[in-house]
């Protein structure tokens, strides 16, 4: 992958910061991603590059495209099992940043026409939750951005590319109870 390296919607961790460790660590602790082989970043021209090996998932993704544009009947051990996963990634610690307060300010205004909500409440996440980076059984792929970002940004990010399928759509907000919460509701 590649980003402008300007830092407002991706940073990438200096060498020596232990990326490669945290990326592991997560994928390895959580039991739910791939072991982590190694990473690279590459910065040329004010673009900063990505490349990750990670070792081959046996089972397929739950969609080619990160929009499920079919139904899903996923057991509801799927469901525990995915929101225990976030659970776990939002009470680690970290330095690192997944979504950026200019970023919101952004995007938010540009793509839906609101201004960005005040943000409560940070905690780690993995940041790009979709039905093209989920299995089942559970694992869930793409772990090289998880950072802080606003809490129950996984889930509203699941919920938004279920939009098509409006039962699978009810089932993530029925996981993730943050994105009927009032915070969110006043910002609709």
């Amino acid at each position: 992958m590649s980003f402008p390296s300007d830092g407002e919607a991706f940073e990438l961790v200096e060498e020596g910061e232990g990326l490669l460790d945290d990326v592991a660590e997560f994928a390895q602790a959580l039991g739910t991603g791939p072991r982590s082989w190694g990473m690279h970043d590459a910065f040329d021209d004010g673009t900063a590059y990505r490349a990750e090996l990670s070792a081959r998932v046996g089972q397929p993704v739950l969609s080619d495209d990160p929009i499920v544009r079919r139904g899903l009947q996923l057991p509801d051990s799927w469901w525990q099992d995915l929101t225990g996963a976030l659970e776990n990634v939002s009470a680690v610690a970290t330095g690192r940043v997944a979504v950026r307060r200019q970023y919101m300010d952004r995007a938010i205004p540009e793509f839906l026409g609101i201004s960005a909500p005040a943000v409560t409440c940070w905690t780690s996440a993995h940041a790009d939750l979709h039905w093209a980076n989920v299995t089942a059984p559970l694992k869930v792929l793409d772990w090289e951005g998880w950072g802080q970002a606003p809490e129950g940004f996984d889930g509203a990010t699941l919920y938004a590319y279920s939009l098509l399928q409006p039962d699978t759509a009810a089932r993530v907000r029925a996981a993730f109870p943050v994105l009927g919460s009032p915070v969110e509701l006043r910002h609709r």
